[in-house]
């Protein structure tokens, strides 16, 4: 799979380095989570190519927004529209690569991966049930440790966040309370005494500068910061740390590998050593381009990245697709048309008589 993959891949580079494709800069908006990845892709293909990438990290729901309006050459979400929605909006989309999300803290003599805590507790945290640190149910998790008798504040996504729905997804599946209450949504309306701020870099800042502090951030953003993690209770009754090994483990089991589908999310997972927040960022592009010439030029960032991104994937704290799963990315990039009915993607390999 991964050899006549990567000829695929390689084929459509060669006829794009052929002058195919202008020079032209692409323009991507959305996930702030995946803003990392994005940045150094964008260093890397400049670099090799001459072809610049301008990526804004609005969050996911105004990513998808902009796309919808063609207000930008591609959106990114960490969250995956239905099959509806895509086919009502005329985009496809594509899993780039995986990640996870970790609560993080700012507390005294508390150290990285230090603290415990279980889904059914982080879910009370956020629904403002529990609002001491000493609280009982954070003491018993964690004999041994003097936790302080002050209040937790914690801080929150005030935007349209994809981060937001993976981390409500997987407290929805910890919590009935939250599930009942809250639901899985990009967005709530947290109570007013919670700290709401813009992008994973408002969390960031908010966390490190308040005493006492909680939220929840994409993992590129607590290595990058050095913020101070959990340890979470996963679903084989471990408590593990965020990490590239526990997020492979939770993708291992999934029906990304099994099955190729990347539409399910990646939250509580089964697997020895998994993070259970753990979940894929996505790019939506339109199914039929207006603008062939630019919409290649999009098509051939992405499949650059396929070939030469998955050691600056590892490199910035993100999983690369399995090979199935990136098989299925290839499927929905060469299913991009121009108005003709002419798939770009396949017109491409023809081009170069690259196997189907």
């Amino acid at each position: 799979m991964k050899k006549s993959l990567s000829a695929v891949f390689a084929a459509l580079l060669l006829c794009a380095q052929a002058g195919v494709l202008n020079a032209q800069t692409i323009t991507g908006s959305g996930s702030s989570a995946a803003a990392p990845i994005y940045q150094r892709w964008a260093q890397a293909y400049q670099k090799a190519t001459g072809v610049g990438l301008a990526y804004e990290p609005i969050g996911s729901s105004a990513g998808l927004k902009q796309i919808r309006a063609h207000e930008t050459h591609f959106g990114a979400s960490d969250v995956s529209p239905s099959e509806a929605e895509l086919a009502k909006d005329g985009l496809v989309i594509f899993p780039v690569a995986i990640t996870g999300i970790s609560p993080v803290v700012n507390l005294p003599k508390v150290g990285d991966g230090q603290l415990r805590l279980t889904g059914d507790v982080l879910a009370r945290i956020f629904l403002a049930e529990i609002t001491q640190w000493n609280a009982p149910e954070i003491v018993k998790l964690n004999p041994g440790y003097t936790l302080p008798d002050a209040p937790i504040k914690v801080v929150v996504r005030a935007d349209g966040s994809g981060t937001t729905y993976n981390f409500a997804d997987y407290l929805a599946k910890l919590s009935p309370t939250w599930k009942s209450k809250y639901g899985v949504k990009t967005s709530f309306d947290w109570p007013a005494n919670f700290l709401a701020v813009k992008g994973s870099d408002g969390v960031v800042k908010a966390v490190k500068e308040t005493t006492g502090a909680i939220g929840y951030v994409d993992y590129g953003y607590v290595k990058d910061n050095m913020l101070v993690t959990v340890q979470l209770k996963n679903l084989e009754g471990e408590f593990t740390k965020p990490s590239i090994f526990a997020f492979r483990s939770a993708l291992t089991g999934s029906e990304w590998v099994s099955k190729g589908l990347f539409t399910g999310t990646l939250t509580n997972q089964a697997g020895k050593g998994s993070w259970p927040i753990t979940m894929g960022t996505f790019v939506v592009v339109p199914k039929i381009a207006d603008q062939p010439e630019q919409a290649l030029r999009v098509l051939k960032f992405f499949v650059w990245a396929f070939v030469n991104g998955d050691a600056l994937v590892q490199a910035n704290n993100f999983v690369r697709l399995p090979d199935r799963v990136q098989a299925s990315a290839f499927k929905a990039i060469s299913s991009v048309k121009d108005k003709a009915g002419n798939a770009l993607g396949m017109s491409l390999m023809a081009a170069t008589g690259a196997p189907r």
